[in-house]
């Protein structure tokens, strides 16, 4: 019966992970346009990005977008032909440097600008693009990205960028590739009609009315390094709300930006946010972005992790849109959105994968975060349960890296099958100390940085003091589950791990006859004696594994 219970919800969830596996689309085999989208193209590597300027101008009822972004990049080798990327059918329109418009090749969503200037390695120069047009509409987000355009219960429009798959070049013009972030921020400066308001990422730091043309422009600042996807415009009729936090590194604002109808209920369903903070720099360490504050701003769509400007649209109500994605209950105790995307504030923005190939560093430590979120306040058994919940939405497909420099990511497991694999590293860590030690760690060592999936497993290894790159082999790079294969004979326990990649050996806890015991399985038979000729194996539930009884049970 609890089964027939479960399946409704098994898949239903299933077709949320898969939705999240479509976030970098692609046909049969890879094109032109994935290797200059997903590489670091030689008129990509010369410069080094230090800043945005964007200044736009936002037509609702045209769903049009015009304006300028203006780069700043340091010069790190010798070269002048500049990559930028904008996405069709949105036009690139001029390039200007020193004053002097620059002579463009576009290949697809790939511009190449011919720099005129002597580029100076170590110098600093800036480029400003010209851009406009009607970006490609979302069809659905955030999984199938782009704008949203829609209107509130008023008439008023809601509007809203979500493009992590599809990229932030669909609207915008910028270096489309994640190894690079602006080193010293972004200034984002939005037009729009007078009775709407522009939320985006950072503090705002100036309001411009023009009343000729009836409009307003909001500009904000982000001191902080930002991956592209992150940076975004939501408008809307908004209203606005905020508290103090007394976190780690001081006091924190956070921001609330609603629809003036959602108000109260917003004031109680974001208490979440501050409980998240809470629970987040006891595992993490601090929130890591307090010079631009914390902000959760509704939209017209679920939710995204948009840095320093979290946006939500779970409907004011726990869970996943009022689902358990667990299936155990434990969902049901936080609103999904808050939690999730709120933890990639510090798995996905601080920590950035260099390539999406390696994107369960984001997708499988916020999904892990999850339950960390529940063992905080609800206890480690509560956890243990959820995320142990969330297996029956592994599909085991292709693994969990993807493609290099193709902008392809791996397999929607990448979620729940990452976070199963960091719930099997506590348990093989055994000291819940060392490996909060360890995810705080992470925060520290590579704050604000981009890396590889080889950093972050070399660096849990080295903290741990356990070689784990078989078991990160096994889960990342391969589809297999590990069983545990065994019989009991003659007084004996035999052993191995079947199923496996050939260097498998990750340690196990199990109990015999109601003893705990730990072994470390390879995948040769070793055998231990026993203190009875008989025995009942009980392999802990909290690794992610089968067993198998050779001789039948």
């Amino acid at each position: 019966m609890k089964l027939m219970k479960m399946l409704p919800l098994a898949v239903l969830l299933l077709c949320n992970v898969s939705a999240y596996a479509q976030l970098f689309p692609h046909g049969e085999g890879f094109t032109r346009q994935d290797t200059l989208r997903g590489s670091i193209t030689p008129e990509r590597a010369w410069w080094d990005l230090q800043h945005y300027s964007l200044d736009i101008k936002v037509v609702p009822e045209q769903q049009f977008i015009s304006g300028t972004n203006t780069i700043t990049y340091k010069v790190t080798q010798q070269a002048n032909r500049f990559q930028v990327d904008l996405q069709a059918p949105m036009k690139l329109e001029k390039a200007v440097q020193n004053g002097e418009e620059l002579k463009i090749e576009h290949d697809g969503n790939a511009h190449f600008v011919t720099i005129k200037a002597d580029q100076n390695i170590g110098e600093s120069y800036e480029i400003t693009i010209y851009f406009s047009g009607k970006p490609i509409v979302a069809q659905r987000p955030p999984w199938d990205g782009g704008l949203t355009w829609t209107k509130d219960s008023n008439g008023l429009p809601f509007i809203a960028n979500a493009n992590q798959g599809i990229g932030s070049s669909v609207w915008w013009p910028n270096k489309d590739h994640p190894s690079d972030e602006p080193d010293e921020g972004a200034i984002i400066k939005v037009e729009v009609p007078e009775n709407l308001m522009d939320v985006s990422n950072g503090r705002l730091i100036k309001t411009e009315r023009n009343r000729k043309a009836k409009t307003k422009t909001y500009t904000w600042e982000v001191k902080n390094p930002i991956n592209n996807y992150g940076i975004n415009i939501n408008i809307g009729d908004y209203v606005h709300f905020s508290e103090k936090y007394q976190g780690e590194k001081g006091e924190l604002d956070m921001d609330y930006y609603v629809l003036r109808e959602n108000l109260e209920k917003a004031k109680e369903q974001f208490k979440d946010a501050v409980r998240m903070m809470e629970a987040f720099e006891h595992w993490f360490g601090p929130y890591p972005f307090y010079e631009d504050g914390y902000k959760l701003v509704e939209v017209p769509y679920l939710g995204m992790e948009h840095q320093s400007s979290v946006t939500y649209g779970n409907k004011y109500g726990n869970g996943y849109l009022g689902r358990d994605l667990s299936g155990t209950g434990w969902g049901l105790k936080f609103d999904f959105i808050i939690i999730h995307e709120s933890g990639h504030e510090w798995f996905a923005n601080n920590i950035t994968n260099k390539d999406v190939a390696d994107m369960w560093v984001h997708e499988g430590f916020t999904a892990y975060s999850e339950n960390l979120f529940l063992d905080y306040f609800y206890g480690k058994e509560a956890s243990s349960e959820y995320v142990m919940g969330t297996r029956m939405a592994i599909n085991n497909d292709r693994p969990v890296i993807g493609t290099y420099d193709v902008n392809y990511e791996g397999s929607g497991d990448m979620y729940y099958k990452g976070a199963n694999l960091l719930h099997t590293i506590r348990q093989i860590i055994n000291d819940d100390e060392k490996w909060r030690g360890i995810l705080r760690g992470l925060n520290k060592e590579f704050y604000h940085q981009t890396v590889t999936t080889k950093q972050v497993e070399n660096y849990i290894s080295t903290q741990a003091g356990i070689d784990l790159s078989p078991v990160f082999d096994q889960y990342l790079r391969d589809t297999r589950i590990p069983i545990f294969s065994y019989t009991v004979k003659n007084g004996a326990l035999a052993y191995r791990w079947e199923n496996t990649v050939n260097t498998f050996n990750m340690s196990l806890k199990i109990w015999v006859n109601g003893q705990e015991k730990w072994l470390k399985p390879s995948t040769q038979w070793q055998t231990v004696k026993l203190e009875t000729a008989e025995a009942k194996i009980i392999v802990d539930k909290n690794f992610y594994v089968a067993k198998m009884n050779v001789m039948g049970e």
